[in-house]
Protein backbone atom coordinates (compact mmCIF):
# COMPACT_ATOMS: atom_id res chain seq x y z
CA UNK A 1 0.00 0.00 0.00
CA UNK A 2 1.14 3.52 -0.80
CA UNK A 3 2.23 5.60 2.00
CA UNK A 4 0.34 8.91 2.14
CA UNK A 5 2.96 11.99 1.47
CA UNK A 6 2.56 15.62 1.14
CA UNK A 7 1.97 16.64 -2.54
CA UNK A 8 1.74 20.21 -2.70
CA UNK A 9 1.59 23.61 -0.03
CA UNK A 10 0.11 26.70 -0.93
CA UNK A 11 0.11 29.86 0.65
CA UNK A 12 -2.25 32.41 0.02
CA UNK A 13 -1.00 35.83 0.85
CA UNK A 14 -4.06 37.87 0.81
CA UNK A 15 -6.84 36.02 1.74
CA UNK A 16 -9.03 35.21 -1.26
CA UNK A 17 -6.21 36.17 -4.15
CA UNK A 18 -4.42 33.52 -6.26
CA UNK A 19 -2.84 30.85 -4.20
CA UNK A 20 1.05 30.54 -4.51
CA UNK A 21 2.44 27.14 -4.40
CA UNK A 22 5.40 26.56 -2.29
CA UNK A 23 8.11 23.72 -2.23
CA UNK A 24 7.96 24.44 1.93
CA UNK A 25 6.65 26.14 4.21
CA UNK A 26 6.95 27.23 8.16
CA UNK A 27 4.32 26.55 10.08
CA UNK A 28 3.79 28.76 12.99
CA UNK A 29 1.04 28.65 15.42
CA UNK A 30 -2.22 30.60 13.89
CA UNK A 31 -0.99 28.92 10.18
CA UNK A 32 1.43 28.36 7.57
CA UNK A 33 4.39 31.22 7.76
CA UNK A 34 3.00 34.27 5.00
CA UNK A 35 -0.75 32.81 4.73
CA UNK A 36 -3.64 35.35 5.09
CA UNK A 37 -2.24 37.72 6.91
CA UNK A 38 -3.39 40.72 4.54
CA UNK A 39 -7.15 40.88 3.05
CA UNK A 40 -9.44 43.54 2.08
CA UNK A 41 -12.28 44.68 3.87
CA UNK A 42 -15.05 47.01 2.82
CA UNK A 43 -16.32 50.84 3.91
CA UNK A 44 -17.87 49.25 6.86
CA UNK A 45 -15.02 47.60 7.80
CA UNK A 46 -16.25 43.69 6.40
CA UNK A 47 -14.36 41.16 5.03
CA UNK A 48 -14.25 41.26 1.23
CA UNK A 49 -13.76 37.81 -0.50
CA UNK A 50 -14.47 36.10 -3.94
CA UNK A 51 -17.90 35.48 -2.29
CA UNK A 52 -18.62 38.89 -3.34
CA UNK A 53 -16.17 40.01 -5.76
CA UNK A 54 -15.74 36.42 -7.56
CA UNK A 55 -12.96 38.75 -10.14
CA UNK A 56 -10.23 38.31 -6.70
CA UNK A 57 -9.23 35.08 -8.41
CA UNK A 58 -7.34 36.95 -10.87
CA UNK A 59 -5.73 39.23 -8.78
CA UNK A 60 -2.40 37.53 -7.25
CA UNK A 61 0.51 38.35 -4.62
CA UNK A 62 3.82 36.86 -3.95
CA UNK A 63 5.57 37.33 -0.37
CA UNK A 64 8.12 39.65 -0.32
CA UNK A 65 10.72 38.96 2.77
CA UNK A 66 9.51 40.63 6.05
CA UNK A 67 6.20 40.02 5.14
CA UNK A 68 5.02 42.74 2.59
CA UNK A 69 3.41 41.63 -1.26
CA UNK A 70 3.58 42.57 -4.53
CA UNK A 71 0.30 42.37 -6.09
CA UNK A 72 -0.66 41.71 -9.81
CA UNK A 73 -2.83 41.62 -11.97
CA UNK A 74 -3.44 40.81 -15.83
CA UNK A 75 -2.60 43.64 -17.86
CA UNK A 76 -1.67 46.14 -14.63
CA UNK A 77 1.65 47.35 -13.55
CA UNK A 78 2.26 45.37 -10.23
CA UNK A 79 2.29 47.60 -6.78
CA UNK A 80 4.79 46.36 -3.93
CA UNK A 81 3.16 47.04 -0.43
CA UNK A 82 5.19 47.43 2.59
CA UNK A 83 4.26 45.93 6.32
CA UNK A 84 2.28 49.06 7.85
CA UNK A 85 3.84 50.29 11.14
CA UNK A 86 1.27 49.08 13.74
CA UNK A 87 0.95 53.06 15.15
CA UNK A 88 -2.57 52.47 14.73
CA UNK A 89 -5.28 49.69 14.62
CA UNK A 90 -8.87 49.99 13.48
CA UNK A 91 -11.62 47.04 14.03
CA UNK A 92 -12.51 45.17 10.97
CA UNK A 93 -15.11 42.30 10.93
CA UNK A 94 -14.69 38.69 9.68
CA UNK A 95 -17.32 36.96 9.02
CA UNK A 96 -18.53 36.72 12.92
CA UNK A 97 -15.40 37.83 14.32
CA UNK A 98 -14.12 41.18 15.58
CA UNK A 99 -10.62 42.26 15.00
CA UNK A 100 -8.01 45.03 14.86
CA UNK A 101 -5.86 45.30 12.08
CA UNK A 102 -3.43 47.40 10.31
CA UNK A 103 -4.05 49.70 7.12
CA UNK A 104 -1.84 49.60 4.21
CA UNK A 105 -0.53 52.81 2.27
CA UNK A 106 -3.37 54.91 0.37
CA UNK A 107 -1.59 53.66 -3.13
CA UNK A 108 -2.99 49.98 -2.09
CA UNK A 109 -6.38 50.91 -1.23
CA UNK A 110 -6.08 52.71 -5.03
CA UNK A 111 -4.95 50.23 -6.96
CA UNK A 112 -7.25 46.85 -5.13
CA UNK A 113 -10.89 49.89 -5.52
CA UNK A 114 -9.43 50.59 -9.00
CA UNK A 115 -9.17 46.81 -10.61
CA UNK A 116 -12.77 45.20 -8.30
CA UNK A 117 -14.62 48.65 -9.19
CA UNK A 118 -15.77 49.36 -5.54
CA UNK A 119 -13.84 51.09 -2.80
CA UNK A 120 -11.95 48.86 -0.79
CA UNK A 121 -9.14 49.15 1.42
CA UNK A 122 -6.11 46.53 1.95
CA UNK A 123 -5.40 45.60 5.99
CA UNK A 124 -3.10 43.95 7.95
CA UNK A 125 -2.85 41.00 10.65
CA UNK A 126 0.57 42.78 12.53
CA UNK A 127 0.21 40.17 15.59
CA UNK A 128 -1.70 37.05 15.22
CA UNK A 129 -0.75 35.19 18.27
CA UNK A 130 -3.32 37.17 20.13
CA UNK A 131 -5.89 38.84 17.35
CA UNK A 132 -8.08 36.38 16.75
CA UNK A 133 -8.52 33.32 18.28
CA UNK A 134 -9.65 29.76 16.71
CA UNK A 135 -13.52 29.08 17.40
CA UNK A 136 -13.80 27.76 20.96
CA UNK A 137 -16.11 24.78 20.08
CA UNK A 138 -13.15 23.52 18.56
CA UNK A 139 -9.98 25.47 19.77
CA UNK A 140 -8.53 25.55 23.08
CA UNK A 141 -7.34 28.53 24.55
CA UNK A 142 -5.05 30.46 22.97
CA UNK A 143 -5.36 29.13 20.06
CA UNK A 144 -5.30 31.29 17.34
CA UNK A 145 -5.74 31.81 13.22
CA UNK A 146 -4.43 34.66 10.77
CA UNK A 147 -7.60 35.91 8.57
CA UNK A 148 -8.30 32.43 7.14
CA UNK A 149 -11.81 31.51 7.49
CA UNK A 150 -11.15 29.90 10.44
CA UNK A 151 -8.38 27.29 11.50
CA UNK A 152 -5.19 27.68 10.73
CA UNK A 153 -4.58 25.66 7.71
CA UNK A 154 -6.99 23.08 5.57
CA UNK A 155 -6.24 19.92 4.26
CA UNK A 156 -7.50 18.22 0.89
CA UNK A 157 -6.32 14.87 -0.98
CA UNK A 158 -5.74 14.02 -4.23
CA UNK A 159 -8.08 10.94 -3.64
CA UNK A 160 -10.97 12.80 -2.90
CA UNK A 161 -10.71 15.16 -5.46
CA UNK A 162 -11.02 12.22 -7.74
CA UNK A 163 -13.89 10.72 -6.51
CA UNK A 164 -15.68 13.91 -6.24
CA UNK A 165 -14.73 14.51 -10.19
CA UNK A 166 -16.01 11.09 -10.96
CA UNK A 167 -19.39 11.86 -8.89
CA UNK A 168 -19.75 15.31 -10.88
CA UNK A 169 -19.28 13.44 -13.86
CA UNK A 170 -22.76 11.32 -13.54
CA UNK A 171 -24.31 14.23 -12.18
CA UNK A 172 -26.45 17.33 -13.93
CA UNK A 173 -23.39 19.35 -14.72
CA UNK A 174 -20.91 17.37 -16.57
CA UNK A 175 -19.42 19.72 -18.56
CA UNK A 176 -17.89 21.67 -15.89
CA UNK A 177 -15.36 18.70 -14.31
CA UNK A 178 -13.16 17.94 -13.85
CA UNK A 179 -12.74 20.39 -11.24
CA UNK A 180 -9.23 21.61 -10.05
CA UNK A 181 -8.05 21.34 -6.76
CA UNK A 182 -7.57 25.29 -6.73
CA UNK A 183 -11.41 25.66 -6.41
CA UNK A 184 -11.23 24.60 -2.76
CA UNK A 185 -8.02 27.14 -1.76
CA UNK A 186 -6.33 24.09 0.25
CA UNK A 187 -3.21 24.65 2.15
CA UNK A 188 -1.75 21.30 2.15
CA UNK A 189 -2.60 18.46 -0.36
CA UNK A 190 -2.27 15.44 0.38
CA UNK A 191 -1.69 11.75 -1.91
CA UNK A 192 -1.25 8.31 -1.30
CA UNK A 193 -5.05 7.90 0.43
CA UNK A 194 -8.39 6.50 0.22
CA UNK A 195 -10.62 8.44 -1.32
CA UNK A 196 -12.57 10.56 2.11
CA UNK A 197 -10.22 8.55 4.43
CA UNK A 198 -9.51 12.09 6.17
CA UNK A 199 -13.11 12.11 7.41
CA UNK A 200 -11.51 9.42 10.27
CA UNK A 201 -8.52 11.45 11.04
CA UNK A 202 -8.21 13.20 14.43
CA UNK A 203 -4.00 13.84 14.66
CA UNK A 204 -1.55 13.06 11.81
CA UNK A 205 1.80 14.43 10.76
CA UNK A 206 3.17 16.24 8.32
CA UNK A 207 6.94 15.37 8.43
CA UNK A 208 7.90 16.46 11.83
CA UNK A 209 5.04 18.67 12.50
CA UNK A 210 2.02 17.53 14.11
CA UNK A 211 -1.44 18.57 13.78
CA UNK A 212 -5.06 18.44 15.53
CA UNK A 213 -7.57 17.34 12.80
CA UNK A 214 -10.70 20.06 14.13
CA UNK A 215 -13.23 19.13 11.83
CA UNK A 216 -14.61 18.72 8.47
CA UNK A 217 -14.32 21.97 5.81
CA UNK A 218 -18.11 23.35 4.94
CA UNK A 219 -17.80 24.28 1.41
CA UNK A 220 -19.41 27.72 0.05
CA UNK A 221 -19.77 29.95 -3.42
CA UNK A 222 -16.22 30.07 -4.09
CA UNK A 223 -15.69 26.30 -4.92
CA UNK A 224 -17.86 27.32 -7.87
CA UNK A 225 -15.62 29.86 -8.90
CA UNK A 226 -13.14 29.24 -11.91
CA UNK A 227 -10.06 30.30 -10.39
CA UNK A 228 -8.75 31.11 -13.88
CA UNK A 229 -11.54 33.30 -15.49
CA UNK A 230 -13.57 34.27 -12.36
CA UNK A 231 -16.75 32.68 -14.12
CA UNK A 232 -18.96 30.91 -11.34
CA UNK A 233 -21.34 27.69 -12.41
CA UNK A 234 -23.32 24.73 -10.46
CA UNK A 235 -20.36 22.42 -9.65
CA UNK A 236 -18.97 21.24 -6.88
CA UNK A 237 -22.24 22.47 -4.23
CA UNK A 238 -24.32 20.68 -6.53
CA UNK A 239 -22.77 17.28 -6.21
CA UNK A 240 -21.67 17.73 -2.76
CA UNK A 241 -25.34 18.73 -1.74
CA UNK A 242 -26.19 14.97 -2.82
CA UNK A 243 -23.50 12.98 -1.74
CA UNK A 244 -21.29 15.23 0.97
CA UNK A 245 -24.07 17.08 3.13
CA UNK A 246 -24.05 16.72 7.18
CA UNK A 247 -26.46 18.90 8.72
CA UNK A 248 -26.46 22.12 6.47
CA UNK A 249 -22.38 21.96 5.65
CA UNK A 250 -21.34 20.59 2.13
CA UNK A 251 -18.11 18.66 2.95
CA UNK A 252 -14.59 18.13 1.59
CA UNK A 253 -11.40 18.92 3.30
CA UNK A 254 -10.22 18.84 6.70
CA UNK A 255 -9.23 22.16 9.16
CA UNK A 256 -6.57 21.53 11.21
CA UNK A 257 -4.64 23.36 14.06
CA UNK A 258 -0.96 22.72 14.62
CA UNK A 259 0.44 21.15 17.54
CA UNK A 260 4.05 22.73 17.56
CA UNK A 261 5.98 24.29 14.65
CA UNK A 262 8.55 23.62 11.81
CA UNK A 263 8.96 23.19 8.47
CA UNK A 264 6.85 21.08 6.10
CA UNK A 265 8.08 20.34 2.29
CA UNK A 266 6.45 18.68 -0.88
CA UNK A 267 7.24 15.10 -0.34
CA UNK A 268 7.22 14.71 3.32
CA UNK A 269 5.49 11.71 4.47
CA UNK A 270 1.97 11.85 6.20
CA UNK A 271 1.14 9.75 9.10
CA UNK A 272 -1.98 9.10 10.78
CA UNK A 273 -1.72 9.62 14.65
CA UNK A 274 -5.28 9.19 15.62
CA UNK A 275 -8.57 7.88 14.01
CA UNK A 276 -12.23 8.10 15.24
CA UNK A 277 -13.93 5.74 12.73
CA UNK A 278 -17.73 7.07 11.98
CA UNK A 279 -17.02 10.61 12.31
CA UNK A 280 -20.20 12.41 11.14
CA UNK A 281 -19.42 12.48 7.64
CA UNK A 282 -20.63 10.66 4.43
CA UNK A 283 -19.27 8.51 2.82
CA UNK A 284 -19.04 9.95 -0.44
CA UNK A 285 -20.11 7.50 -3.06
Amino acid sequence: MVSPVLRAVHIHPVKSLAACAAEQAVVEPWGLDGDRRWMLIDGRGKVVTQRQQPGMAQLSAMPLPGGGVTVSAPGSAPLTVDVPEPLCTVGAELFRDKVEVVEAAEAAHSWFSARLGTEVRLVHLDAPSHRRPVDPSFGRPGETVSFADGYPLLLTSSASLDALNALVARGDHPEEGPLPMNRFRPNVVVDGTDPWAEDDWDRIAIGEVAFRVAKPCGRCIVTTTDQRTSKRGKEPLRTLARHRLVGRDLLFGQNLIPEGTGVIRVGDPVRILGRTPGHPAPAGN
